[in-house]
């Protein structure tokens, strides 16, 4: 019986347990840190052995396969042995797609990726058909095809998850745009990390989709390196230059395959960023057979996405935005981009070698004070301070709030839009944003 070892027991890691198990191979879960009890129960339930709090080197060295979770780096010294070893090491994503004909579409790109997959999902299923949502956002894709069955998956997939794939196929690919991100787990090298996102397009052939955004300028510049046979889809903010979705003269527009196009005022989500994702979604519903009017409906009644410029509420006339999700700096560039009145600006957390130059105009054009949220700001005290703005540092996210309501004024705005992850000080983005609500929430 073939061996399958999994590294890591969260959403990603019980998730390939299952199937593996109902599949018939001898499996074993392994975790250095503890797992929570829902997997935990999840794994008894299917007879699967596991252990926390360690990697027990002779149980999983004996692996004819490993499934790593993509929080693992590769420079953990377990996965060092194991390619030393030369065992096949890989993801989830992949392991589950040996057992699945759904139709598979799959996003990625530094930025936008949760709001795009979740409008697209919701297009799809106002559109009445079987589909799931795995990867990043929502439940294992694993997990869901061990245990239900649909016609269409649609996909959040991280540069870490496209690592560990190889012989995975996407009938549709997404690729929103490439900005640096994560560059601490590719050695600070922005190729490295660009080279992760083109693996999208992997095993693609010419019945299948590829979306992208027509003006980035890493995504171009890569294009000309792959010799691709899909069907290319580039969309881009106005019409030219090869785009076959875009806005123009107040309509958002797509020519092909099917010609389609409503008032950019009807779109439900507002803002530059959010005019990308809508043509993404909007093309990929498309090439997926949605009708016109159904497609319409959706575009116009979508709600947005949790911690992605999410309004909190206004308190004694200051407005308060959740963007927790803003994890790099392109994000708070979208942020601030599209904020219209004067803002203090929450930055903070764990740095993944951001260059914070991108965003220096935009804080000098729109920010009134600046509020630093994390166990160590000295970069972004080299980077701000000489802008002469109010600044305030903070190690807790009631403190942080409440030195944001001191500096802002009725009319003014107070966004988190943080351009770091949040380990230094919360669990991660989720629990970041939720504590921004509930301070906010108790002014």
């Amino acid at each position: 019986m073939k061996r399958i070892v999994i590294l890591g027991a969260a959403e990603s890691g019980a998730g390939a347990a299952v199937l593996a198990k109902l599949k018939g191979f001898d499996v074993f879960v392994s975790d250095m840190s503890a797992i929570k009890d829902q997997y935990k129960q999840q794994l008894d339930q299917y007879g699967i052995d596991w252990e926390e709090g360690r990697h027990t080197e002779e149980l999983i060295l004996s692996a004819d396969e490993v499934i790593k979770s993509p929080g693992i780096p590769d420079k953990a010294p377990m996965v060092q042995k194991i390619k030393a070893q030369g065992t096949p090491l890989i993801s989830e994503i992949e392991f589950a797609g040996r057992y699945t004909d759904a139709k598979m579409i799959c996003i990625t790109g530094s930025n936008g990726k949760t709001t795009t997959t979740s409008l697209i999902y919701h297009i799809l299923r106002n559109a009445g058909y079987n589909v799931g949502l795995a990867g990043n956002i929502g439940r294992s894709l694993a997990l869901q095809v061990a245990t239900e069955h649909f016609d269409y998956y649609v996909i959040e997939l991280s540069s870490f998850q496209l690592d560990g794939m190889y012989e995975f196929r996407a009938d549709i690919a997404v690729l929103l745009n490439i900005t640096p991100d994560h560059l601490d787990r590719y050695d600070f090298k922005m190729q490295n990390y660009v080279d992760s996102k083109m693996r999208i397009t992997q095993n693609q052939t010419e019945d299948d989709a590829f979306i992208f955004w027509n003006d980035d300028p890493v995504v171009t510049r890569e294009l000309k390196r792959y010799n691709l046979h899909t069907r290319l889809y580039p969309f881009a903010a106005v019409k030219g230059n090869g785009a076959i979705a875009y806005a123009d003269d107040g309509h958002y527009v797509i020519e092909v395959p099917t010609p389609f196009n409503m008032e950019q005022d009807e779109l439900a989500l507002t803002g530059r960023h959010n005019l990308y994702n809508s043509l993404a979604a909007g093309i990929t519903a498309n090439i997926a057979g949605v009708s016109s009017e159904t497609l319409r409906k959706s575009l116009a009644s979508f709600k947005g996405v949790e911690h992605r410029l999410e309004k909190v509420g206004r308190v004694r006339g200051i407005d308060f935005v959740n963007d927790s999700k803003a994890t790099n700096v392109n994000a708070c560039w979208y942020a601030l981009e599209s904020m219209k009145q004067p803002t203090v600006l929450i930055l903070g957390g764990l740095d993944k070698g951001n260059d914070y130059s991108e965003i220096y105009d935009l804080v000098r054009q729109k920010c009134k004070g600046l509020v630093f949220l994390g166990l160590d700001n000295r970069k972004l005290h080299d980077n701000f301070d000489s802008f002469g703005l109010p600044v305030a540092d903070v190690q807790s996210m009631k403190a942080c709030v409440d030195e944001c309501y001191k500096m802002a004024a009725p009319g003014d705005c107070v966004l988190l839009s943080p351009c770091c992850a949040s380990f230094d000080l919360f669990k991660n983005m989720e629990d970041r944003g939720e504590q921004f609500k509930e301070c906010v929430k108790n002014l």
